[in-house]
C-alpha cells in the first residue's frame, strides 16, 4: 500500500413567516419577546444585536465669550423646572441650605450608563457603557447636568437631606427624561458583520474566534395572530429519579424539546436530565389561515377553529457521548386556547414512551398557551368540544370507508393467484396502515409527501448522500422471536434524532425526489437471505428504471431478464442488492406486484399493466392521505440548515486525533513528529472522496498523487489510510481505525525520520447530519 488514491466506492418589521420567536423564562406576559434561533427552511441563522452610535447632532452654538448661546439649555431647564414646581405644589418646600458640589463628568456618566445597563448581562455593559459615553458627549448631556442639577434637585429634598445620595441623583435623572432620551438616539443593527471589530481576526488553523448566539429584542406584528407556548418546567420523570444534580461545567445526559406548527420547527435549550427537567422556554407561533406559508391578517376565533394542524413535540435525549434517544411524541390540541379566558390556558402534557412502551407515561410538561394579540372575542368550550367532535367523526368515516375498500382490495388480489399471500405486500395491501413511533395506526401513503428542500440540497444526488449519512438504528423487535416490528417513525421524529431505520431514510429520500420532480415510489422486498428491505425506484420518462438505496446512496439501473430467452443469450448481471418486491408506493398511488415471479431481476416495472401491477384507487388514497383531509395525517415539517461550523469541527477532531495517536505511541515507546505540510496535502483526496460518493464522480487524483511524489523524498515509503464517518466523536472513531490492520500499522509505524500526518474534513448537510473523512498517512525510510 505504497500509494493512495481516491477510491471508486419588534422590530418595525414583523418576523419571516416561515420562523418564529423564543422567550426565556421569567418574561411572561410581556409583549417584548426575545427571538431566538427559529428552525426552519431558509436557515438556522443566529441574529446578533449591535448598538451603534447616534449620527452626530448639531452642536449648540457658543457665545464669544465663552457663555452658551442663549436658550442653549432652555428646554433642559424648563425640564427641570417643572419637576420642582410640582414639588412644590406637593407640599414640598425649597431649601435655602447650600448647593451640593457639582458631579464631574466621569460620575455623571458613570450613573447614567448604571441606570441603562443594570438589566444587561455583565459581558454587554461594557459595550454599553462606551455606547452611552459617546451619545452624552455628543448630546451635551454633562453639561445640562451641570448647569441644573445645583438649582433643582437640591430644593426638592427636605432640609435635612444635607447630603445627596446615588438613588436620589438616580430617581432624578428618571424622572426628568435623561435616560429615556439618550435611549432613544441610540440605533441598534442586527446584521453581525456590520459590528466593527478591534481585533484583527485570528488564523483559522486550529483556532476560531466564535461568538456566543445573542438573543434580539422584537414586538409583536399586532395585524397578526400568534400562539405563544411556554414549556413551564417538567415533572414525574422517574427513569432520573436517582440522577444526581450534575455539577458546574460537568458533562451530563440532556434533554431537548422539538417542536413543529404548520411549516416552523423550533428547539429548546438543552437542559441536564432530572426527575423536574428544569424546561424554561416559549416559542412564538404564527398562525397561518389559508395554506402552508401564508401570513394571515387577524384572523378571529372561529376561523382559527377551523385549523386542524396540531404542534407536534419531540422529545430527545443526548448522552455524554453524543448519541440521541426518542424519548416521545406527542401531538398538542392547541385550540382549546381559544375557549380559554382572557386568551390564556395551562395545560399539564402527560407523555408516553415510543415503539414497545407507547403505553408508558415517561413524564410530564407543564405547557401555557396563550393568543397574542388577545381575542376580543373567546368562544365557549361547548364550540370547541363540538367541532373537536365531528372532526373525529369524519376521520373515523373516512378511515372506515378506506378500510372496507382496502379488505376488498386485498380479496382481490388473493384471487390473481394464492402464491400471493406470501409476498411482503400483505402486511402492507391488507389493511394499508402501520405504525409510528406512538404505535398509532397510519396509512403508508401518508409517510410520502413531496418534500423541497429550498437551497439547502441542490439535486437528487445530493439530497440521495444527504439521506444516506444520517444514521441507521434497526426498529426495535417485540418479544423474543426475532420477527421485525413494523414501526415507522414520523419525519420530525426522524430528523430530530438523526436516525432511523431503512424505512424512515426511504421515506424522506422518497419525499425528496418528489420534490426535485421525479416519479419516485418507496419499493418493499427483500434483499439477500430473505431480509425485509426498502428503498427507492424512479421512473424516467424514457422507461429507464433507477433504485435508489437510502442507506449507501448508490444508484442502480435496472435491467430485467427475460426468462424467455434461449440459454445462449446474453443477460444483463444485476448488481443491485435486492431479491424481491411486493408492493411499491407514494403519496398518491399504491401498486401491489401480481407478476409470475416477485424475484426483482425479472420484474417488469411497466405500471400501467394492470397485469402486471394491480393499483389502488387514487380516490380513496387521497380521502385518507391528503394533507389536511384528516387529523390523522401528520404534518410534514421543512428541514432546516445545519448549525455546524465545518471548519472548525474538523479543526477540532483533528486536534483531539493528534492527542490520541501521540498517547497510544507513547505508550508503545514511540515518538511522534507530525508533518503538517503532508498532512495538508490529504485534503485533496478528502474532498475527492465526497465528491465520488455523491455524484459518482472520481476527480483530481492526477494532482493529489503528483503532490505526494514531490513531498516524499527518495528512499522514502508514503502510506495512507483514508475511512468515512457519519459521527464526530474523535475518541469513538481512533477506536474504530485501531481495528484495522491498515491504519493499526501507519498509526505504529516503525522506522528511520518517521512523519505523521492527520487529515479531518466534515462536509455538512441539513439537519445538522455530516460525513467526517478521516485520513491516516505516514511517511518514513526503510531501515530493512
Amino acid at each position: 500500500m505504497s500509494r493512495v488514491k481516491p477510491s471508486k466506492s419588534e422590530l418595525a418589521e414583523p418576523p419571516p413567516r416561515s420562523q418564529g420567536t423564543n422567550m426565556p423564562a421569567g418574561e411572561e406576559g410581556s409583549n417584548e419577546l426575545k427571538e431566538a434561533t427559529p428552525l426552519s427552511s431558509a436557515g438556522c441563522g443566529v441574529t446578533a444585536v449591535t448598538a451603534l452610535p447616534a449620527p452626530p447632532r448639531p452642536a449648540p452654538a457658543r457665545r464669544r465669550g465663552g457663555g452658551r448661546a442663549p436658550g442653549s439649555c432652555a428646554a433642559a431647564r424648563a425640564r427641570w423646572n417643572g419637576g420642582w414646581r410640582r414639588g412644590l405644589a406637593g407640599g414640598a418646600r425649597p431649601s435655602l441650605a447650600p448647593s451640593p458640589p457639582l458631579l464631574s463628568r466621569r460620575e455623571a456618566w458613570r450613573l447614567l450608563a448604571s441606570a441603562v445597563a443594570m438589566s444587561l448581562p455583565p459581558e454587554k455593559a461594557s459595550e454599553l457603557k462606551q455606547i452611552i459615553h459617546q451619545q452624552l458627549v455628543k448630546m451635551d448631556v454633562h453639561g445640562r447636568i451641570r448647569e441644573v442639577l445645583a438649582e433643582t434637585i437640591r430644593e426638592e429634598l427636605a432640609p435635612e437631606h444635607q447630603q445627596l445620595s446615588t438613588e436620589d441623583l438616580m430617581k432624578a435623572l428618571r424622572q426628568r427624561g435623561i435616560i429615556d432620551d439618550v435611549m432613544k438616539e441610540l440605533k441598534f443593527v442586527t446584521d453581525v458583520n456590520e459590528r466593527e471589530r478591534t481585533s484583527a481576526p485570528k488564523p483559522s488553523t486550529h483556532f476560531v474566534d466564535r461568538e456566543p448566539p445573542v438573543l434580539k429584542k422584537t414586538n409583536i406584528d399586532p395585524t397578526r395572530r400568534y400562539l405563544y407556548l411556554q414549556v413551564l418546567g417538567g415533572k414525574a420523570f422517574l427513569e432520573h429519579l436517582q440522577e444526581p444534580e450534575p455539577l458546574p461545567g460537568q458533562i451530563c445526559s440532556t434533554f431537548t424539546l422539538c417542536l413543529h406548527f404548520r411549516n416552523q420547527r423550533f428547539r429548546s435549550k438543552p437542559v441536564p436530565c432530572a426527575c423536574e427537567p428544569d424546561f424554561h422556554d416559549g416559542f412564538l407561533l404564527e398562525v397561518h389561515k389559508d395554506s402552508l406559508g401564508d401570513g394571515s391578517k387577524m384572523v378571529d376565533a372561529t376561523t382559527m377553529l377551523s385549523i386542524c394542524d396540531p404542534v407536534h413535540m419531540v422529545l430527545i435525549k443526548t448522552d455524554t457521548f453524543g448519541e440521541t434517544t426518542l424519548v416521545a411524541s406527542y401531538f398538542l390540541e392547541w385550540r382549546s386556547v381559544l375557549a380559554a379566558e382572557n386568551g390564556i390556558t395551562n395545560v399539564a402534557v402527560e407523555l408516553l414512551g415510543v415503539g414497545t412502551e407507547s403505553k408508558v407515561s415517561v413524564g410530564v410538561l407543564n405547557i401555557r398557551l396563550e393568543m397574542y394579540p388577545q381575542l376580543s372575542k373567546t368562544l365557549s368550550p361547548e364550540i370547541t368540544n363540538t367541532q373537536f367532535a365531528l372532526e373525529r367523526q369524519k376521520t373515523a368515516e373516512k378511515e372506515r370507508l378506506f378500510l372496507v375498500y382496502a379488505k376488498q382490495w386485498w380479496r382481490e388480489y388473493l384471487q390473481i393467484r394464492p402464491t400471493h399471500n406470501v409476498r411482503l405486500v400483505k402486511i402492507f395491501a391488507q389493511i394499508l396502515y402501520v405504525q409510528d413511533e406512538n404505535g398509532v395506526n397510519r396509512p403508508v401513503c401518508s409517510y410520502i409527501r413531496p418534500l423541497r428542500a429550498g437551497r439547502l440540497l441542490d439535486t437528487p444526488r445530493q439530497a440521495a448522500r444527504f439521506v444516506s449519512v444520517l444514521g441507521y438504528e434497526r426498529a426495535s423487535v417485540i418479544g423474543g422471536g426475532g420477527g421485525k416490528q413494523e414501526q415507522w417513525c414520523t419525519l420530525l421524529a426522524f430528523l430530530c434524532r438523526n436516525k432511523g431505520d431503512c424505512e424512515d431514510h426511504a421515506n424522506l429520500l422518497c419525499s425528496l425526489l418528489l420534490g426535485f420532480g421525479l416519479e419516485a415510489f418507496v419499493c418493499v422486498g427483500t434483499k439477500a437471505k430473505g431480509v425485509p428491505h426498502t428503498w427507492v425506484m424512479t421512473c424516467g420518462t424514457d422507461g429507464t428504471i433507477t433504485f435508489w438505496e437510502s442507506l449507501t446512496g448508490h444508484r442502480y439501473i435496472h435491467r430485467p431478464i427475460n426468462p424467455d430467452d434461449p440459454p445462449l443469450v446474453e443477460q444483463p448481471k444485476p448488481l443491485y442488492p435486492y431479491r424481491t418486491i411486493g408492493c411499491l408506493f407514494n403519496h398518491q398511488k399504491f401498486f401491489g406486484n401480481c407478476q409470475p415471479s416477485d424475484a426483482v431481476e425479472i420484474c417488469v416495472f411497466d405500471l400501467h399493466d394492470e397485469s402486471k401491477w394491480k393499483p389502488m384507487s387514487g380516490e380513496a388514497i387521497k380521502s385518507v392521505c391528503s394533507p389536511g383531509t384528516t387529523s390523522s395525517v401528520p404534518p410534514f415539517p421543512p428541514l432546516c440548515a445545519s448549525t455546524i461550523d465545518a471548519a472548525v469541527t474538523s479543526n477540532e477532531i483533528e486536534l483531539q486525533l493528534r492527542i490520541l495517536v501521540s498517547e497510544h505511541r507513547k505508550d508503545l515507546g514511540l515518538s511522534t513528529v507530525w508533518d503538517d505540510h503532508l498532512s495538508y496535502l490529504l485534503s485533496p483526496a478528502l474532498a475527492a472522496y465526497e465528491l465520488e460518493r455523491t455524484t459518482s464522480i472520481s476527480a483530481g487524483n492526477e494532482e493529489f498523487q503528483d503532490a505526494v511524489r514531490r513531498a516524499v523524498p527518495d528512499g522514502h515509503t508514503f502510506k495512507g489510510f483514508p475511512i468515512h464517518f457519519v459521527y464526530r466523536n474523535a475518541r469513538r472513531a481512533f477506536a474504530t481505525c485501531l481495528r484495522s490492520p491498515f491504519c493499526e500499522e501507519i498509526i505504529c509505524c516503525r522506522g528511520d525520520q518517521v512523519r505523521l500526518a492527520v487529515r479531518v474534513r466534515v462536509f455538512t448537510y441539513p439537519e445538522s447530519a455530516c460525513a467526517v473523512w478521516i485520513m491516516f498517512a505516514c511517511k518514513y525510510r526503510s531501515v530493512l
